[in-house]
């Protein structure tokens, strides 16, 4: 009588089991297909070829045979290094990673009636943010009875913005959400 677990000392039938979506490309045995488009390692077109005679020129080079485009017809596999293919691959990415910046959004928060010496202070945060590289939301909260007088709020957002103007530009412009009015300015853009 067969165990139920006896296929499992069955070598080949442990190995197909094995999860081959680990990794992006196909390699080597990993590809099923019966011909395939090869290119060699010098990026020459060597024609469609049967699977066992790419895989023999991948193993007489020395090297492994990856598939590249899987969903053409023919699919396309190369002749390449593979762990050097994969490690310059990822040292890409994290030049890439290096190289990005997130651009935050910092708040200002006025009231209509801000004094002209903290009106000047906001302005320099908001100008030493924005050459910093990130974006400003200028905000006017109304309290009270002060909601009725929204023009006020938005003459001193308009004052604001000409007091950034050579830093910054207006990305969105003052506009009336509940009690409070917000305008978005952007760093300026180098000429």
């Amino acid at each position: 009588m067969i165990s139920p677990f006896s296929f499992c000392l069955n070598p080949f039938i442990v190995w197909r089991c094995l999860p081959i979506s680990s990794m992006e490309h196909q390699i080597n045995e990993e590809i099923r297909d019966k011909e395939v488009r090869l290119i060699g390692d010098d990026g020459q077109q060597l024609g469609i070829v049967p699977i066992q005679q790419a895989q023999d020129a991948a193993v007489e080079k020395g090297m492994d045979l990856v598939k590249i485009a899987p969903q053409a017809k023919p699919p396309v596999c190369k002749i390449m290094d593979y762990g050097k293919f994969r490690f310059e691959q990822a040292k890409r990415e994290k030049e890439a990673r290096k190289n990005q910046r997130v651009v935050e959004i910092k708040e200002i928060r006025l009231t209509p009636n801000i004094d002209v010496g903290d009106l000047n202070t906001k302005v320099k945060n908001a100008c030493r943010f924005l050459k910093d590289g990130d974006k400003v939301k200028v905000s006017v909260r109304f309290r009270g009875r002060e909601v009725t007088h929204a023009s006020l709020g938005q003459d001193l957002l308009h004052r604001f913005a000409e007091l950034c103007a050579e830093c910054s530009t207006v990305e969105k412009q003052p506009k009336l959400e509940g009690r409070q009015m917000l305008m978005f300015l952007a760093p300026a853009k180098d000429k």
